[in-house]
């Protein structure tokens, strides 16, 4: 079958907002066996729609849509869908029931606008919507299938899931989607690239290879469709897996702060942070994993000097002579941080994110990093880049790998 994801609004096209329901969509897909074939996104202009649905439906057995459902006048799917499949909107009683009760429970008005989203194509098969006033609409054309779902993620996720997914695998056959994930650290993409020349050379022709470099760690996707290819995934995987040697960090979609927690929680580890140039970019990564309180105890936000010597004991001589943005005072904050939190390990970082404050001899996107594990203490220089964002995203990711690898 043949997939493709319509999203609609133009607050997408205009970057008000970022598209994550066409991602999470096609992983979702995937996961379950359904290949995406193509993304689509178009403004609320009625004829746009209208063009993408010709389009679609020349390529694609199933359009999936998503936005434009909701009760203000900017969201004219329902309509559109209308003339595409030439019918009228009828009242449905039971949709008007659900949305009612809704407004109930929430101690809520019930006004017009609102009420209306009762109104329904009549061509169309109606799926409640549990989590909001917008139904799901399902649309036959022949053998073809298109389903209108609301814009809100949490909405669509929860169509998706629960009544979606298990109506499309019910009606269509689906093949299995084998993949390995692994991820790599300590390669470049083209020096990794490189060093499996020979092994993407004798891969399968049903197999493929994908590299997803990302902040200092490559994401490998070897993958397949099919279970006839069971034996031949486990073959090649174990493969890969010996190729990689120690430079495999896991063989799983983690991200590294998951894989530190969890070896931190393994271990009976616990970590503080000290962070100048990231602000606290660190913590926020590490805290953001479930589970997080079991190792992590706090950090130290010491972005002006005078905060490094106070709170950690960074010693003035070594500031006036190496500067902020050096080996010996990453290394001091480092122990400094562990110290004052009392943890087994600790991360440092200091540097210059820009886009000013660098020199010749230390520009832009220098940063120094330290981590401390008892007594072990490495540091280590990196050249993140000019962009100030990317440079604290890069940095903190980094850091947490550095210590991610200094413990296994």
């Amino acid at each position: 079958m043949k997939i493709e994801i319509i999203t609609i609004g133009d607050e997408l096209l205009i970057g008000q907002i970022v598209n994550t329901n066409s991602a999470w969509m096609a992983a979702e897909l995937t996961t379950q066996g359904f290949g995406v074939d193509a993304m689509t996104t178009v403004g609320d202009a009625p004829g746009d729609l209208l063009a993408a649905l010709d389009t679609a439906f020349a390529r694609a057995d199933i359009l999936l849509l998503t936005g434009g459902v909701g009760p203000t006048r900017d969201d004219r799917t329902k309509e559109t869908l209308c003339r595409y499949f030439d019918c009228p909107l009828i009242l449905n009683e039971e949709v008007l029931q659900h949305i009612e009760q809704l407004f109930q429970s929430r101690k809520a008005t019930l006004n017009s606008l609102t009420r209306d989203q009762a109104l329904v194509p009549s061509k169309a098969t109606v799926i409640p919507n549990r989590v909001g006033t917008a139904p799901l609409l399902w649309f036959r054309k022949g053998a073809q299938l298109l389903v209108s779902m609301p814009g809100v993620p949490l909405e669509m996720q929860t169509a998706m899931r629960e009544e979606i997914m298990p109506r499309l695998s019910a009606t269509f056959r689906q093949k299995a989607y084998l993949r390995r994930d692994y991820l790599v650290g300590g390669y470049s993409e083209s020096a990794l690239a490189t060093h499996l020349s020979s092994f993407e050379d004798q891969l399968p022709a049903s197999f493929s290879l994908a590299y997803l470099p990302t902040y200092g760690i490559i994401r490998l996707r070897l993958s397949a469709w099919g279970e006839e290819h069971t034996a031949t995934m486990e073959q090649q995987g174990k493969h890969l897996r010996e190729l990689l040697g120690s430079h495999c960090l896991s063989e799983s979609n983690q991200m590294v702060e998951q894989l530190l927690g969890e070896l931190l929680q393994e271990k009976r580890f616990t970590l503080s942070t000290a962070e100048s140039c990231t602000g606290g970019y660190i913590a926020h990564l590490i805290t953001s994993v479930a589970g997080a309180s079991g190792h992590f105890t706090g950090s130290v936000v010491a972005y002006d000097n005078h905060i490094k010597e106070i709170l950690l004991q960074v010693e003035e001589e070594t500031l006036s002579q190496k500067g902020a943005v050096s080996r010996e005072v990453a290394e001091q904050m480092a122990r400094g941080v562990a110290a004052v939190t009392g943890t087994t390990c600790a991360i440092a970082v200091t540097g210059i994110m820009g886009p000013d404050g660098g020199s010749e001899e230390k520009p832009v996107g220098t940063v120094w990093v330290a981590t401390l594990c008892g007594e072990r203490l490495s540091s280590r220089e990196y050249r993140v880049g000019k962009s100030r964002a990317q440079n604290i995203e890069r940095t903190a990711r980094l850091a947490i790998l550095q210590m991610l690898m200094m413990l296994q």
